[in-house]
């Protein structure tokens, strides 16, 4: 199966290498591998001749690497940082993958192609080139320098739980729709850190490949020095406690993202539906398969959305998982549903809040399921909390119990069960969204929402509160019953 690369080269006073780091880049084109290779190269202000060498090989070299390559030039007026180069060429990134190349002659392209096939055959969100792991050859020297690779790789995994053994390397492979998701902030060498770690904590999942790596001593050119190693400590340390890993988008992405830290919640969710969650399930609006992995094993789970990147973290859920199957599903377009599949039981939580036509989306329910199968759907209570918050996840209402008993039963269900869900949320949505107007909640709310969920359960039956949501256990009326209340018959 062929995929497209697009090769990000950041280039700093390398007038005598670059052109010939540039070359090796073409050994990619005779790869039956890859269809379309994009090299974007970013002059990050050199001050030496480096301008005119990239000129050079503009002009010579990569006419001639017209079939596959695609070659664009960029620069900075100012030395920025590898980490501003880096942002600046994402924006030219479209194709399947993406990785870095550095400007001079450390690493072997031909490596490249050994970490391609792991995002088909092992299902790969990034792939790592270690220097570390055993290969066909490495320079050896500056020992001191690999002895601080290994030390800032060890912080690294203590706090991102990984177990890699070379996270500074520069041969980081993505794929671009992940890479470009993630909001990097640094413009200098911590960019190593912080995109290690934001991967981490997207759950990405991770391989590592050994490469062929020929350093060069610091009389040969070499920048990196202790100083980058002091601020590559400082970045783990900033990026463990950030959870700003989704770029804000119309779902809310950042928000839900937040929200993912505090398990204990959803576990309550999940421990609040799972007696009326039978054994052929169809998730709707699955996010990135927190609940799932709490509803999971099933005979058959199917767990669907309609955020590609939410798919894509949930294809990391199903590795092993023969029972889960990952599919698109808009709620809305009932030939979304996947074809053929009848469920006992239908989960669709947080979703049809953001669909004009609730009624409608919930007859599409309806249809995926079997006579007598059941629908669980959770939704935010109460007109008079829309706020702010609500805005920014795109809810179109919020819910009295008439108004969601009556559109379950425009849809072709009955109640039977409506579960008041989360009373001690209210003071705080209230406040955030109705007084505050926030459009996200802080992480000190949100690790204290995950501390006090335990009290939260055991608190929930004495509040004198109205719930923040409901949860509606419809059941599907049978197809007699449905023609003689005026419903569409399947």
């Amino acid at each position: 199966m062929q995929t497209s690369l697009c090769v990000i080269v950041p280039v700093y006073n390398e007038q005598f290498l670059i052109e010939d780091s540039l070359r090796r880049l073409t050994v990619l084109g005779a790869s039956p591998l890859l269809h379309r290779v994009k090299v974007v190269v970013i002059d990050d202000g050199s001050v030496d001749r480096t301008a005119q060498s990239i000129e050079h090989f503009r002009t010579t070299v990569a006419p001639n690497e017209q079939d596959k390559f695609e070659w664009l030039f960029r620069r900075h007026e100012t030395n920025r940082g590898k980490g501003a180069a880096i942002r600046t060429a994402l924006l030219d990134a479209d194709t399947d993958l993406t990785v870095m190349h550095d400007a001079d002659l450390e690493y072997h392209p031909r490596d490249l192609l050994k970490m391609i096939p792991l995002f088909e055959q092992e299902g790969a969100d990034a792939v790592f080139g270690s220097r570390f792991l055993p290969g066909e050859f490495r320079r050896v020297l500056l020992y001191r320098h690999a002895l601080g690779n290994r030390l800032i790789t060890s912080l690294c995994n203590c706090v991102s739980d990984l177990n890699l053994s070379d996270m500074e390397t520069c041969y980081k492979m993505v794929r671009t729709d992940l890479l470009k998701s993630i909001p990097l902030s640094s413009v200098d060498f911590r960019i190593e850190a912080e995109l290690t770690i934001k991967l981490a904590k997207r759950g990405a999942r991770i391989f590592e490949v050994p490469i062929r790596y020929s350093g060069r001593s610091y009389a040969e050119g070499k920048k990196i020095n202790w100083k980058d190693g002091l601020l590559a400590v400082l970045g783990i340390l900033r990026y463990a406690i950030s959870d700003r890993i989704h770029v804000e988008d119309e779902s809310g992405s950042q928000i839900l993202a937040r929200l993912n830290r505090a398990p204990r919640f959803t576990k309550w969710m999940a421990d609040t539906v799972r007696p009326y969650v039978g054994d052929q399930v169809l998730e709707i609006g699955a996010g990135t398969g927190n609940l799932t992995a709490s509803l999971i094993p099933r005979s058959a789970y199917w767990a669907t959305d309609v955020n590609r990147l939410y798919l894509s973290d949930q294809r990391s859920l199903s590795q092993n998982r023969p029972y889960l199957r990952v599919a698109y599903t808009d709620v809305t377009k009932l030939e979304s549903f996947p074809l053929g599949q009848q469920f006992d039981t239908v989960v669709c939580m947080n979703v049809i809040e953001h669909v004009e036509d609730d009624a409608g989306a919930l007859r599409n329910i309806r249809g995926a399921l079997r006579d007598t199968g059941r629908a669980i759907v959770l939704v935010p209570q109460g007109p008079g909390l829309y706020g702010s918050l609500d805005e920014a996840l795109g809810h179109v209402r919020r819910y009295t119990e008439e108004q969601l008993i009556a559109v379950g039963r425009q849809a072709g269900f009955r109640m039977v069960h409506l579960l008041p869900f989360n009373r001690a949320g209210v003071p705080a949505w209230w406040l955030n969204g109705r007084v505050l107007k926030r459009r996200s909640f802080g992480l000190i709310q949100i690790k204290a929402l995950n501390l006090l969920t335990p009290l939260f359960r055991l608190a929930e039956p004495w509040l004198p509160l109205p719930p923040l949501s409901l949860i509606a256990v419809f059941e599907k009326i049978g197809e007699a019953e449905a023609g003689q209340t005026g419903l569409p018959a399947r």
